[in-house]
C-alpha cells in the first residue's frame, strides 16, 4: 500500500463517509480519538506509520510494546539503589497462568497513561479536523486479550472480577479523555497473520501457535462484526467502525 493510496483513502471516499457519519457531532478543531484493531502481526504498526505522515492533523499514539519488554526495577538497598529490568511480554509468553494477569494489568495501564499524556502542540494548534489514532485501545485490551485469558484458564475468576472492577473504574474517570469516535478495524486471516508473525522474528512470539491467533481473530469479530460481545460502557457501544482488509506491497515487520 503506497502513501497515495494512504492519502486518497483518508482524505476522500470510504473513511470520508465513515468520519462523517461518526464524528459528525464534534466542532471541526475538537480532537477526535480513533483506534486501529486487529489480530497480532495484521500490520497495524505499519498501517499506522504511513498514516502518520497522510496530514499534519493526525497523531498515531503506538503500542507501548518497549515498556513491556523492560518493566523498570529499582530496589533501594544500603548500597543505593539497584536497578534492573524484565521482560513481561516473554514471561506472559513463557508461562501465561502465572503472569497473564500481571501482564493485561500492566499493559492496560501503560497504554492508559500514554492516551492520557498531553496533546501534541501541532494538534492543539490545528486549524483542521485533528485526530488522534490509538494503536489498539484500552477496550481491546479488555474485550480482546484479557478476556481470552480468561477463556484459556490463564486469569482466575477472582482475578478477572478484580481486573474488571479497575477497568471500569478507570474508563469511567477518564473515559472522556480516552472515548474513541470510531474504529478501524485491520482484518486479515489468522494464517496470513501466522506467515507475518514468522517474518517479523519478534523474540518473545516465537512459541505462539495459529490456534492462539484463531481465538483472538474470533474476539474480534464477536466485538466488531457481530457485536456479539457485551460491552459495559455505553458510549462504546455506540462507535462506529468500518473494516478494512490490507494488502502492503512489502509484508509489515511490526503491528
Amino acid at each position: 500500500m503506497s502513501m497515495r493510496t494512504i492519502k486518497r483513502l483518508f482524505s476522500s471516499s470510504v473513511f470520508y463517509r465513515f468520519a462523517s457519519s461518526h464524528m459528525s457531532n464534534f466542532r471541526s478543531n475538537e480532537i477526535k480519538r480513533v483506534s486501529i484493531e486487529g489480530n497480532i502481526a495484521v500490520g497495524k504498526s505499519t498501517f499506522a506509520k504511513l498514516l502518520q505522515n497522510a496530514g499534519q492533523d493526525w497523531e498515531v499514539i503506538a503500542e507501548p510494546v518497549s515498556k513491556w519488554q523492560n518493566v523498570d526495577q529499582t530496589v533501594s538497598t544500603v548500597d543505593g539503589a539497584q536497578q534492573s529490568s524484565s521482560n513481561l511480554l516473554e514471561m506472559m509468553y513463557h508461562d501465561p497462568k502465572r503472569w497473564s494477569y500481571t501482564f493485561q494489568t500492566f499493559s492496560c495501564m501503560s497504554r492508559m497513561r500514554t492516551h492520557l499524556q498531553p496533546l501534541a502542540a501541532r494538534l492543539l494548534q490545528s486549524t483542521g479536523t485533528p485526530v488522534q489514532v490509538y494503536e489498539r485501545s484500552v477496550y481491546s485490551d479488555r474485550y480482546i486479550f484479557a478476556l481470552n485469558m480468561f477463556e484459556l484458564g490463564c486469569i482466575n475468576s477472582t482475578e478477572w472480577a478484580v481486573y474488571q472492577d479497575w477497568h471500569s473504574f478507570l474508563v469511567e474517570q477518564f473515559g472522556h479523555r480516552i472515548q474513541l469516535e470510531g474504529i478501524i478495524y485491520l482484518r486479515a486471516s489468522p494464517q496470513t497473520c501466522m506467515e507475518r508473525l514468522g517474518r517479523r522474528g519478534r523474540m518473545e512470539e516465537q512459541g505462539i501457535q495459529l490456534d492462539y491467533l484463531e481465538k483472538l481473530h474470533t474476539k474480534h469479530e464477536d466485538w466488531l462484526i457481530n457485536k456479539s460481545t457485551k460491552v459495559h460502557f455505553e458510549h462504546l457501544a455506540k462507535v462506529g467502525n468500518e473494516r478494512f482488509t490490507f494488502w502492503f506491497w512489502e509484508s509489515p515487520t511490526t503491528g
